[in-house]
C-alpha cells in the first residue's frame, strides 16, 4: 500500500498533468489516480537483472524466467551475487535466458559484488546522471534498463525514459500524431511536465489505444 505521502505526490502530479490542456485533462479522467508503485526494498542489483530479464518479452513471460530463476537457489529468496556469480551460463540459459542475457546477468552480479553496483542506501544519494553513467559502463545494460531501475526501485519522481517505445507511442496517441516523436523530441516536449514527468510516463503507458 503507498504511503499517505506517496499517495500525496501521485494526486499532485495528477493534478498537475491534467492542467496542462485539455489532452493530459482527458486522459487523466480516463485512467484514472496514478497508481505508479515503485519497489522500494530492491537492491539496485536485483532491479538492473529484473530489467534485463524483462528485456523485449512480455510480463507473462519474464515472470516465468524470473520464477525458474530464483527457484534456482531452492530457498524462495532472491540469490546474492556470490551466488549468481557461482552459477553456470548453462544453468541459467535453463530458466530461459538467451546467452547473451546471462553473461549480462552474471556481470551484474560480479559488479555488485565488487562495489561497481552501489548498494541501495548509496544508490539513494546519487543522482540520476550520476547513477546512468555508472551503470551504463557494464556491459548489456543501457540508459532504459537503469531508467527503470530509477523509477522502480528508487522512487524517482521526475524522470521520463525518452527512448522507450510505449511513453513515445503513447504521446502519438495522445496527441494524435502521425508517428511518435524520436526520443530527442520526446526529451523538449517533456520539459514542460517537471517536476512529474514520473508520472507522465505512467500515464503516457496507459493512453487507451
Amino acid at each position: 500500500m503507498n504511503s499517505p505521502d506517496t499517495s500525496d505526490r501521485h494526486r499532485e502530479a495528477a493534478q498537475f498533468l491534467a492542467a496542462l490542456d485539455e489532452d493530459w485533462a482527458g486522459l487523466v479522467a480516463t485512467v484514472g489516480p496514478c497508481l505508479h508503485a515503485p519497489k522500494p526494498a530492491r537492491e539496485p542489483w536485483q532491479a538492473l537483472l529484473r530489467a534485463v530479464a524483462y528485456q523485449q518479452l512480455s510480463v507473462r513471460a519474464g515472470d516465468t524466467m524470473i520464477g525458474r530463476f530464483v527457484a534456482l537457489y531452492g530457498d524462495g529468496d532472491f540469490p546474492s551475487p556470490e551466488q549468481v556469480c557461482a552459477t553456470t551460463p548453462e544453468a541459467l540459459r535453463g530458466c530461459g535466458f538467451s546467452g547473451r542475457k546471462a553473461d549480462t546477468i552474471r556481470g551484474i552480479a560480479e559488479a555488485a559484488r565488487s562495489g561497481v553496483v552501489p548498494t541501495l542506501a548509496q544508490a539513494r544519494d546519487m543522482d540520476d546522471e550520476a547513477l546512468i553513467d555508472r551503470l551504463t559502463a557494464l556491459r548489456g545494460i543501457g540508459r532504459w534498463t537503469v531508467e527503470m531501475m530509477l523509477i522502480y526501485t528508487l522512487g524517482r519522481t521526475d524522470l521520463l525514459p525518452a527512448d522507450d517505445l510505449g511513453v513515445r507511442e503513447g504521446y502519438r496517441r495522445l496527441r494524435r500524431l502521425d508517428r511518435p516523436p524520436t526520443p530527442r523530441q520526446m526529451t523538449e516536449l517533456a520539459l514542460p511536465w517537471s517536476p512529474h514527468r514520473t508520472a507522465a510516463s505512467w500515464y503516457l503507458w496507459r493512453v487507451p489505444r
